[in-house]
């Protein structure tokens, strides 16, 4: 969307009046709409415009987002608009913001170490709202991203705030837990599993900021489409996740 609105004011003058888009700040957004103003003579240049920049989305996105569409409709004419100096200064902050990887880890060989999303943006009462979330398996690695996303949008005049956030949750490959879960893994389904370091955000690292000497390992039913209106769990996972997890409990001591 902001490439769209930053092509179209370049070409037509276009105002925003409103901007909104995606639901969760720890969800790839899904869809973003923006209220605009141009002049009745730039409507044909702005419907130009679309058509252009949706062959390039397609072009660039249509493998995994096969079902992408800009649509346009007319509407009331707003109250008011953005005045263009926070018009040109929210869009390049938003075209600068970091998103996505920005660094993959050099200790686990295809694992993303950093990354961040713009999950969340809106504008009401003459303020607009961003949200993004960072996370990293290392500390340092938010803090370098915090860093990044800070100076894009407060060189843009924007008040910045970090709250939060999750601490990074190392691996450790000599978990005594982790051990444990695999031997009864093999010991009830016949297979070893497929022991992974993932990229998300995870209560575990709440729990091993608070308390260093734990000893944790996150596993759970397999799930498809998490944060989204197309979440779902795989109910014979569901079944295989309690037996294993009744049989690991099993074999822990009592400390």
């Amino acid at each position: 969307m902001t490439r769209l609105l930053s092509r179209a004011a370049s070409a037509t003058g276009l105002r925003v009046a409103e901007l909104s888009g995606g639901t969760l700040r720890n969800a790839i957004p899904r869809e973003a709409e923006a209220m605009v103003v141009v002049a009745q003579k730039d409507v044909a240049a702005l419907n130009a415009t679309i058509d252009e920049l949706g062959a390039v989305f397609h072009a660039e996105l249509g493998g995994i987002e096969p079902d992408l569409k800009l649509q346009i409709s007319e509407e009331a004419l707003p109250a008011q608009v953005m005045d263009l100096p926070t018009q040109q200064k929210l869009l390049m902050a938003l075209s600068g913001c970091p998103n996505g990887v920005i660094r993959m880890s050099r200790e686990i060989e295809g694992v993303v170490e950093s990354s961040t999303n713009l999950g969340v943006i809106r504008s009401e009462n003459g303020q607009v709202y961003i949200q993004c979330l960072i996370r990293s398996l290392i500390d340092s690695g938010r803090d370098y991203v915090e860093q990044m996303t800070r100076s894009i949008f407060e060189l843009a005049g924007a008040r910045c705030e970090f709250t939060g956030a999750y601490p990074g949750w190392a691996p450790n490959n000599d978990s005594a837990i982790m051990q444990t879960v695999r031997d009864c893994h093999e010991e009830l389904f016949g297979t070893r599993p497929n022991i992974m370091v993932i990229h998300a955000g995870l209560e575990c690292g709440l729990f091993k900021n608070a308390y260093p000497n734990w000893d944790m390992v996150s596993f759970g039913p397999t799930i498809r489409g998490a944060h989204s209106p197309d979440e779902r769990v795989h109910i014979e996972s569901v079944g295989r996740f309690w037996t294993l997890l009744l049989k690991v409990l099993e074999q822990i001591p009592v400390k």
